[in-house]
């Protein structure tokens, strides 16, 4: 990999993972919120995984954020309020996520986003 795809890889593994396994814990939407959070760190955990692909194919982050992207707006349909649109805006993010071989850190500062949406979720939990 090439330290531009390295750095894009580390970064989404830390910042989508990090937030997840301890949010959401308002008893008034603990299950919800759990359920989401399992079903969020699901999701991006597949998208790390695709991170080994990138090294041969940088579509591939390309084309895993779109299916990210598809599974997160499914489990937003199942919701409303805050919890919907942090979702929404967690899926729009992934939906954004672009290679530009002319700027990786335009991808990187994409990437960087997704703590900004994990954030939301939880916060939507709260």
């Amino acid at each position: 990999m090439t330290p531009p795809r390295r750095r894009i890889a580390i970064a989404v593994a830390t910042l989508t993972l990090a937030g997840l396994t301890t949010a959401c814990g308002a008893i008034g939407n603990a299950v919800d919120c759990n359920k989401v959070g399992s079903e969020v760190t699901t999701i991006m955990t597949d998208f790390n995984g695709s991170m080994s692909k990138v090294a041969t194919d940088p579509k591939a982050l390309e084309t895993a954020g779109d299916e990210a992207a598809a599974k997160v707006k499914e489990l937003a349909k199942g919701y409303d309020g805050e919890l919907a649109a942090a979702l929404d805006d967690l899926a729009t993010g992934l939906d954004g996520i672009k290679i530009d071989a002319k700027d990786p850190s335009a991808t990187l500062d994409s990437v960087q986003k997704m703590q900004g949406f994990i954030t939301k979720i939880e916060s939507a939990c709260k």
